[in-house]
């Protein structure tokens, strides 16, 4: 049993990253395929598809090089970070996301802004 699921996927792709592979896989969860979800959307892997109790992301390369070039998990089960609509980060003068728990679901930063939600900071990526 995983003390912390999502930080255990988060490296996944981490490592996946670094060895240049083409495909990450890992137990699926509805936070989990929501984050992947909000991945591809903004362009850092190509495809999510689940087979059982399995997901399958496939990561995204530009020139040979990955276009994630970096993973951090902020909120962690053993300190929770919470952040306003105002003081929602941004990553790397805009060139990253980080992705929100708000009320309305799994967001990523600028959406959470649009609807004028705050919620707890789940990771940031670059």
């Amino acid at each position: 049993m995983l003390t912390d699921p999502i930080a255990d996927m988060l490296t996944r792709l981490r490592n996946a990253k670094m060895a240049h592979h083409k495909d990450v896989s890992c137990f699926v969860s509805k936070m989990k395929l929501a984050i992947a979800h909000i991945l591809k959307e903004e362009g850092y892997i190509t495809d999510v598809t689940v087979e059982g109790s399995m997901m399958y992301m496939s990561l995204k390369y530009s020139a040979g090089q990955p276009v994630i070039s970096g993973l951090r998990r902020r909120s962690k089960p053993s300190r929770r970070l919470y952040v306003s609509t105002s003081n929602i980060p941004s990553i790397q003068n805009g060139l990253g996301i980080c992705i929100l728990s708000t009320s309305k679901g799994i967001l990523s930063g600028e959406e959470a802004r649009a609807k004028n939600v705050g919620g707890e900071l789940i990771c940031e990526v670059w």
